[in-house]
């Protein structure tokens, strides 16, 4: 792979993957090199049986301003179908960091605004520091926050975003707590504490398991047959408790010992 000019991606020894969005200059925002770039680094990390957790964080004081000014100038002048093809590769970053198979945790550093709240919802856990500012800003340009509509509203429901995409209007960490798009806000300097908190919850958890944890709450929360979803999650922990990572992780508890995947 080249080398990356719009982020930077290191794995620790425990697996730990930590991607930074790295245009400070900008606040971090996005154009089309750093939508590919995350898209296919995110890709990497999904599918590399050596990383157990993905951190997304941004360089400086921002973690995302969301579209690049510049970027988005240069879409101006696109035809339909280009800008089509453009908000189509946003949407496949989105899914992509929706839908990956290992934890995600958003290390929110600064602040979020459009694309940038995006990230933050399609992650699995969010933490940000206290000063941190958000806004889902779109509707002041004439635009809507489309995209990223799915991710947001599922994190902070329907009628929060009404009010949030129609006043287009800025909010703190706290209340961004309390509408559910963060799950904690700290202080700046605990913030790499906090989040290293989370990081060694997160590596309790067998791989498959949490995987299989993604998964079933996606499948329960959009479940329309009862019956269906009795059998799907009876047949889910069954195959589960049968499987080597089960049978080890059965073992190390009745054993009182650390399964293998902490040793």
């Amino acid at each position: 792979m080249e080398p990356l000019q719009t982020l930077t991606c290191a794995i620790d020894h425990r697996g730990v993957a930590t991607v930074t969005l790295n245009r400070p200059q900008v606040r971090n925002a996005f154009n089309d090199v750093l939508i590919a770039e995350l898209t296919t680094v995110l890709g990497r990390l999904g599918t590399d049986p050596a990383v157990r957790v993905v951190v997304l964080t941004g360089a400086g004081e921002a973690f995302s301003s969301g579209g690049d000014l510049n970027w988005m100038r240069s879409m101006v002048a696109f035809s339909a179908a280009e800008n089509q093809a453009d908000a189509l590769r946003l949407a496949q970053l989105l899914e992509t960091l929706d839908r990956l198979s290992k934890p995600t945790l958003a290390r929110v550093n600064g602040g979020a605004f459009g694309g940038g709240v995006g990230l933050v919802a399609c992650c699995d856990i969010a933490v940000a520091v206290d000063g941190a500012r958000f806004g889902l800003t779109e509707v002041r340009l004439g635009l809507a926050p489309a995209t990223i509509a799915p991710y947001v509203i599922r994190a902070i429901g329907a009628r929060e975003a009404r009010r949030y995409f129609l006043t287009g209007e800025r909010f703190d960490a706290r209340h961004a707590l309390r509408i559910g798009l963060l799950h904690e806000v700290v202080e700046p300097d605990a913030l790499d504490g906090t989040v290293n908190t989370v990081i060694e919850h997160l590596l309790h958890g067998g791989p498959q398991a949490l995987t299989a944890c993604k998964r079933l709450v996606d499948q329960v929360s959009h479940a329309t047959d009862t019956d269906r979803l009795k059998h799907d999650t009876a047949t889910l922990i069954a195959q589960l408790r049968v499987s080597d990572e089960g049978q080890e992780g059965l073992a190390a508890f009745f054993d009182r010992r650390a399964p293998a995947w902490m040793r």
